[in-house]
């Protein structure tokens, strides 16, 4: 059979070839390495981490916890989970290795696997020493009794005020007892207590206020007093009740007061800121509910 003309068999079709790389194309390709470098970076904190065995209820890898401290622990934690089937495990860790602690707190709850698989019923508490934070991680099946608001209060009155005077100890088992007492289903209780606290720091911090505006005005009367007096006394009369002292300009009126101008001046700021061996996890699963906070 003859070929056309026009026919084209493999071996004579044209290889495609690729378009002129233009500025536009150069320019996507730079922002997707970019992306890419990042997404690496990201990526390279979790890649890292080295998680600490699960050897117990109680994993003290940053020595914050005493041989009994940790004993009596182990053994709350083992009779709440033997009473109700919830998992708490606690865990402290020198720092994070550079990540999140949310997402430390996740992943490693994750792997340790904390909680029954089909309740999905674990909870971890975090602390990193070094890094000077804490975590409380939430499984899935115990976000609506534990959840973010309840974790928030656990951290911010429970642990939070023992560890910034510096009693680890103290701090940890007092979170711990907050925890188990919002899944034995009192948290009545300690949102009682969280207002309680709250009233009585809002109380002193109004004290506070009020005694530094009447300490404040005081201040100021007199400084006016005592200033009128030592520029009409080492100051220079420029004027009829105008005297220049200190580099200031003061303008005396009948009754003492005194305004000032010129390059000297006063200014000033404050604010208020305000276990044992055997054990392993059963499964549970982990989408991030909990609360965290730092001291």
């Amino acid at each position: 059979m003859a070929m056309m003309p026009w026919a084209e068999t493999p071996a004579t079709r044209p290889w495609p070839t690729l378009g002129r790389v233009t500025p536009r194309t150069r320019g996507a390709a730079a922002w997707l390495l970019l992306a890419l470098a990042l997404w690496l970076a990201g990526m390279a904190p979790w890649a890292a981490q080295d998680f600490p065995p699960l050897t117990g209820r109680v994993v003290d890898t940053a020595d914050l916890l005493d041989p009994g401290m940790e004993a009596a622990l182990t053994e709350k934690l083992a009779a709440f989970e033997a009473q109700s089937s919830d998992q708490v495990v606690v865990a402290t860790v020198p720092d994070l290795q550079g990540a999140e602690i949310a997402d430390y707190a996740n992943r490693l709850a994750r792997e340790w696997a904390i909680g029954q698989k089909d309740e999905d019923n674990g909870v971890l508490l975090l602390v990193s020493r070094d890094d000077r934070k804490v975590r409380i991680e939430v499984g899935y099946g115990l976000e609506g009794t534990l959840t973010d608001a309840l974790s928030t209060l656990v951290i911010q009155n429970d642990i939070l005020p023992a560890f910034r005077s510096g009693d680890y100890p103290a701090g940890i088992v007092k979170g711990v007892d907050g925890i188990l007492q919002v899944l034995s289903g009192d948290a009545a209780e300690l949102e009682a207590r969280a207002k309680r606290n709250e009233s009585w720091s809002g109380g002193e911090v109004s004290d506070w206020l009020f005694t530094l505006f009447f300490v404040g005005v005081w201040v100021f009367v007199i400084g006016s007093f005592v200033m009128t007096n030592l520029a009409r006394r080492h100051g220079k009369k420029i004027g009829k009740n105008r005297y220049r002292w200190l580099g200031m300009i003061w303008a005396l009126n009948a009754a003492g007061a005194s305004r000032r101008s010129g390059r000297g001046g006063f200014s000033g700021g404050g604010g208020f800121g305000g276990g044992g061996g055997g054990f392993s996890g059963g499964g549970g699963s982990f989408g991030g509910g909990g609360s965290s906070g730092s001291w």
